[in-house]
């Protein structure tokens, strides 16, 4: 939209996107291709399910230490 003359404040409003948010998003991705910006959001997801199963299998094994002691 921008390459087609209209300015940032038209082109924000037909996005409905505010201004700190543009700005917040320039400095989170500001070079990245779009690409490397899905990549980034893809390792993020990876991330965050990895730190689930991990907490999930320490949850397991306090459990069967717990139940290894026969402390039950």
């Amino acid at each position: 939209m921008l390459n087609a003359g209209k300015d940032l404040a038209a082109v924000l409003h037909a996005l409905q996107v505010s201004e700190s948010t543009l700005d917040r998003w320039r400095s989170q991705y500001g070079g990245m291709k779009s690409a490397e910006a899905r990549r980034l959001k893809e390792l993020e997801h990876e991330n965050k399910r990895l730190k689930m199963v991990v907490a999930e299998l320490t949850l397991d094994n306090r459990v069967l230490k717990h139940a290894a002691e026969g402390n039950w």
